[in-house]
């Protein structure tokens, strides 16, 4: 939780809702306040789970077509030896606010800082009715959508357009409690324009009211969310899941659970009611905006010694704990502590495992299931299509080989990326151009995908445009593709300043709550060209790149569009691009002329792969940031130190996860997660932390593992749940478009469907032999392995003053 409140973005949503429910179970941390937490004794911890961690507490769904009788009698099973219970678990109604508030929390920045010039957080947040009128819900949505959630919605733009932020915070409408709320702000403010965003917030809303949200953004905004609905698509998530997700925002208070699943009635009635009312919108936010008093500004300010504070405060709690205690009382604490250790070391027994239900590899499937490709060229580019039925929706990414660029303009791909969609035409400005994607399509968003290719020295790198649409607009949507492509406008510098300024706060953003992803990005570039690559386009060297390039916009702006001109001659060249689709045959046919006319359309010329010579980066690394909590990594490229691929891998990895780290740096070391990580198509593999407390002693514990695996007593039940689990990641639940996307990756790099039959052959076969052999390759990764940790500034001087050689680098 320490991890938590040392993300802004994280302690601002937490802020906001604590002061909108200063009445309700809401006002609380659910995750628990790091400075509550020592409160807590065991006593109320258990009586707190006896209470409400209860069946006669619980929500029982089923999804699917299952023997509705085998459902009550596995029911029965777990229910029959529980007594009812009368559970008061309920949320009441926040009593309203008479008149707007604000308050103001600090938050940690570096300590070094200049607070000065550090920026703040501002969000205004409101109070909305209960979650339970469907058709109030899909106004509210509507709303939302069209305000928020594209660039070019109104108090969006006008907020990013005032330059008083860097990026807009809040997420407009939220339905996750049982009350709606809105929320809407900036970040990256300075101080002395806290007050002014809060104005502008508010004449912005005033100024809708008037004059009414532009129909054609109100247009694009029912289609999108239509057409989202419509697909439902849940991404890795099944269906079944979501549905349940959904359902229980009106269940678990008491509301029809079907409410928030059957869309139809209160999507026709919002339509119904903008077709008759045209001020439909406009009177939303006089209600519910406006005229609602129970509106809280909150205000986030840095603050440079809040982190020692608050460690001098925790310090000073323990000390006066201390006083308080005679010898007796230090006695049964050690001893007590000492009872945990033992617990948290001792294995669950065979005898509690076998009470867990679970498969057996009997159940498995033997085969690889291949995926629907074909490979063909069309006009000078590939064109890998999958077919596969996607009721009605074609999936369409255009992809642009990154080999064409030279090292300079890599860290340019994910802007010229966001500039493809965000800047406009010759012909629309970005805001005409955002409402007709969001009226045409089901979306247009780039991504980049740099990654190794197995058993080759080559690399895949591209950046896509992934569009979809019914097929009935697939000509429509390769009309987008076509005029962004050939007549992007990106000399509009004010624009694209403002898109920098945002990937920057979002690259920040992502620093504490996503800090293990940030350290393996940053380790696996110590080994790997594809890698390294990846580094400078979405890692630590990209944050540092938008810093500096935010600078330049203003100081040389003719060469910052000369270099963004660059990147355009060099990728859009359908020599050296694929069309990724994925829908059904008949499909497939009526896109394939649509699709050659799109190509035709686009530059042809010669191309050549430049040549990628990035500076190494140090063996031992340590990334600054102001956050109580560190991210630790270590890792090798296993095929340098010998080791040939085996499936086994990954159930070795599966167990690590679940058991040695887990238990050593989550449960004793008291970290939030552990990992073990490997990299099939490059080789390298690593350990990794996710807020982690310690740093020295993780590392030694990744050194350990060697030893844990040659130690480790395996039963087969163990080894069975292992492999289980690792056939079920790799035969994860997908959708056809993510199904259309792995089989384009597998292509891409090499991944045959002959190799993936070995590798599960390798899975289902692993035994206890497999694992003693791998402790001999982590023992060359302790020894030879490289560092990268990301956390706070103390704590890598102190793992440098016990001699660990980091190589410090300031990114916070």
């Amino acid at each position: 939780m320490k991890g938590a409140y040392s993300s802004p973005e994280n302690l601002l949503y937490r802020r906001s809702q604590q002061s909108l429910f200063p009445d309700t179970a809401y006002q609380y941390d659910s995750g628990g306040d790091p400075t509550a937490i020592p409160n807590l004794t065991y006593e109320q911890f258990k009586t707190y789970h006896d209470t409400y961690y209860h069946p006669s507490n619980a929500l029982i769904y089923f999804y699917g077509d299952d023997d509705p009788d085998e459902r009550l009698r596995l029911m029965d099973g777990y229910l029959r030896d529980f007594e009812a219970a009368d559970v008061d678990a309920h949320v009441g109604l926040q009593p309203v606010l008479g008149s707007p508030r604000r308050l103001t929390y600090p938050y940690s920045v570096a300590a070094d800082e200049d607070a000065s010039t550090a920026k703040a957080y501002v969000q205004l947040n409101w109070l909305l009715p209960e979650y339970n009128d469907m058709e109030l819900v899909m106004g509210l949505e509507v709303l939302s959508h069209a305000l928020l959630n594209t660039p070019a919605s109104p108090l969006r733009k006008t907020l990013v357009d005032s330059g008083l932020g860097e990026e807009v915070t809040g997420s407009g409408v939220s339905t996750n409690l049982r009350q709606m709320t809105f929320s809407a702000g900036l970040k990256g403010v300075a101080p002395e324009n806290v007050d002014k965003v809060e104005t502008l917030v508010m004449d912005t809303l005033a100024r809708l009211a008037d004059d009414g949200i532009d129909p054609a953004m109100v247009e694009a905004t029912l289609n999108t969310i239509e057409f989202q609905l419509r697909e439902n698509n849940t991404g890795p998530y099944p269906r079944g899941l979501v549905l349940l997700l959904q359902a229980a925002g009106t269940w678990q208070h008491g509301h029809d659970m079907l409410g928030p699943v059957a869309y139809e009635a209160p999507l026709s009635a919002v339509k119904e009611r903008l077709e008759a009312d045209p001020d439909y919108l406009r009177t939303l936010i006089e209600e519910y905006l406006l005229n609602n008093t129970h509106r809280v500004t909150v205000v986030l300010e840095p603050d440079p010694q809040l982190a020692q504070r608050l460690e001098a405060e925790e310090v000073e709690r323990l000390a006066q704990a201390r006083t308080g205690m005679n010898d007796t009382d230090l006695e049964a604490i050690m001893a007590e502590t000492e009872e945990i250790r033992r617990r948290q070391g001792t294995a669950d027994s065979p005898e509690v495992l076998a009470m867990l239900p679970g498969l057996t590899l009997d159940d498995l499937e033997k085969a690889h299931q291949p995926l629907p490709i074909e490979v063909s060229e069309l006009a000078g580019a590939q064109i890998v299509s999958h077919d596969l039925f996607t009721n009605g929706i074609a999936y369409v990414d255009v992809g642009m080989d990154l080999h064409g660029l030279p090292p300079e303009l890599l860290p340019y791909v994910n802007l010229f990326g966001q500039a493809l969609i965000k800047m406009g035409t010759e012909t629309e400005d970005f805001v005409r151009l955002s409402q007709r994607i969001g009226s045409q399509t089901g979306g247009i968003s780039p991504t980049t995908m740099v990654t190794p290719v197995r058993e080759s020295e080559e690399s895949a790198a591209w950046l896509l445009l992934r569009g979809k649409s019914t097929l009935a607009r697939t000509p429509e949507l390769l009309n987008i593709l076509r005029d962004i492509l050939l007549t992007v406008k990106l000399d509009d510098r004010d624009r694209f300043r403002q898109i920098v300024l945002e990937s920057k706060a979002q690259a920040e953003a992502q620093l504490i709550p996503a800090g293990h992803v940030v350290t393996l990005t940053r380790l696996r570039a110590h080994f790997d060209q594809a890698h390294r690559v990846d580094e400078e386009i979405s890692g630590v060297n990209q944050l540092f790149f938008l810093r500096s390039l935010a600078e330049e916009i203003d100081r040389d702006w003719p060469a910052v569009l000369a270099q963004l001109m660059g990147v355009r001659e060099r990728l859009v060249n359908r020599n050296a691009m694929l069309v990724n689709m994925t829908l059904d045959a008949d499909g497939q046919s009526d896109l394939m002329p649509q699709l050659g006319d799109f190509l035709n359309e686009l530059p042809a010329g010669p191309f050549a792969s430049a040549t990628w010579d990035l500076p190494a980066l140090p063996a031992r690394e340590g990334l600054s940031i102001p956050a109580q909590v560190n991210y630790v990594g270590k890792g090798a490229d296993l095929y340098k130190l010998g080791y040939q691929l085996d499936g086994s891998i990954q159930v070795i990895n599966n167990l690590l996860r679940t058991g040695y780290l887990w238990e050593k740096i989550r449960l004793q070391g008291g970290a939030y997660g552990a990992f073990a990580t490997f990299a099939a198509t490059s080789g390298v593999y690593a350990y990794l932390s996710y807020r982690d407390p310690n740093l020295a002693g993780t590392l030694a514990n990744y050194d350990g593992t060697a030893d844990a695996l040659r130690n480790l007593h395996l039963s087969d039940d163990e080894l069975t749940r292992a492999i289980i689990g690792v056939i079920g990641s790799i035969d994860a639940y997908q959708l056809p478009d993510a199904k259309g996307f792995t089989s384009l990756t597998r292509y891409l790099t090499n991944q045959t469907d002959e190799y993936l039959q070995a590798v599960r052959d390798q899975v289902l076969s692993t035994s206890a032999d497999d694992f003693r052999a791998f402790a001999d390759v982590l023992d060359k990764v302790a020894a030879q392995g490289d560092i990268a940790v990301l956390g706070s500034a103390e704590a890598l001087a102190k793992a440098n003053d016990g001699g660990l050689g980091l190589a410090v680098t300031k990114v916070m």
